[in-house]
């Protein structure tokens, strides 16, 4: 589809090119697709992704494996000094959230280490105060929770896609904070992972399971809807950044156009983060800056690569601090 072997091609025709790939439906009715590997190599050319390449599967394995060694210690640890730690995974369809979360499950002792996707609330839940579903998962003592999607349905999905009011969406941003805030004073360990998809690598696994049988049950109807939903996902997500993102339960940032990739880096950004006994720090280090970073400082919208300061979304500054005043008043 393209030829990837000129170098320095020209930034115009290289935007060009990744504009055909930015059309939902031309993409999904095409019988063929860019490959991830080329689709890669041209965000790097335009600046977009900081690698020319995917990480190869002999590194991925070989990383993988020392990786979990760790992540078995850290279990061990969390079971014989009364741990709690919840790692909540979000980003958008097709970001490589469920990937990565079975990656740290795979060899874990899945008696103290859950895997939490929740269904659509039913009509009890719907009834329910809104965290009352996601809390009753909170681990106890000696236990991992692994959230696939969490609370922040509410401040992405649900607000595109107007399955909850302005005020609940409001009352959203101003109690989660609190929320956090109370778990984490408890002795909880809290990880908030973002998974950040390029346009056109969504739309081409969005295609991989279009026309894969055996990936038809990732799809459905809503993740469908929301692929020309790009511009609403993306305001609604700067906005949960900015009055969710707080010193006691920061966001990570993990960019993941190559998955195997993400999965590395995300996981060792767990590990260094725990002090856990017989750390093995040959393994354990710093991730990736390029691919691991807070959200503080910058968008992960390609279209600005990735350093365009995060603004406000001012309707709900002001509407959180009238409804303030008036609770003192």
């Amino acid at each position: 589809m393209l030829n990837m072997g000129k170098k320095n091609r020209d930034k115009a025709k290289l935007q060009k090119l990744l504009k055909r790939l930015n059309d939902p439906k031309k993409v999904l009715k095409s019988s063929k697709i860019i490959s991830g590997k080329k689709l890669l190599r041209l965000s790097y050319e335009l600046g977009t992704y900081p690698y020319p390449e995917k990480i190869t599967l002999e590194d991925y394995e070989q990383e993988k494996h020392l990786l979990q060694i760790e992540l078995l210690k850290v279990q061990a640890w969390v079971k014989e000094t009364g741990q709690r730690i919840l790692a909540i995974f979000e980003g958008r369809d097709a970001a490589g959230k469920g990937g990565a979360i079975k990656r740290f499950n795979e060899h874990l002792n899945p008696r103290a280490a859950h895997v939490i996707a929740l269904e659509k609330p039913n009509d009890r839940e719907q009834g329910q105060w809104y965290y009352q579903r996601y809390i009753k998962h909170i681990p106890t003592k000696g236990e991992m929770v692994f959230l696939d999607r969490s609370w922040y349905n509410r401040a992405g999905v649900e607000r595109v896609m107007g399955f909850c009011s302005d005020e609940e969406h409001l009352e959203f941003m101003r109690q989660t904070p609190q929320l956090e805030r109370m778990l984490v004073n408890s002795g909880l360990h809290l990880f908030k992972y973002w998974f950040s998809v390029s346009r056109q690598e969504q739309l081409r696994r969005f295609h991989s399971r279009t026309h894969d049988p055996l990936k038809h049950w990732k799809l459905s109807a809503i993740d469908l809807q929301s692929l020309n939903r790009w511009d609403a996902y993306t305001e609604a997500k700067n906005a949960m950044f900015f009055h969710t993102h707080t010193a006691d339960a920061p966001w990570i940032n993990i960019k993941s156009d190559d998955k195997k990739r993400a999965r590395i880096n995300c996981m060792r950004h767990f590990l260094y983060s725990l002090d856990y006994p017989n750390k093995d720090t040959s393994v354990i280090y710093k991730p990736d800056p390029l691919i691991v970073g807070s959200i503080s400082n910058y968008i992960d919208n390609p279209s600005v690569e990735n350093k365009e300061p995060i603004a406000p979304d001012l309707k709900i500054v002001q509407k959180i601090n009238n409804s303030t005043h008036r609770g003192k008043s």
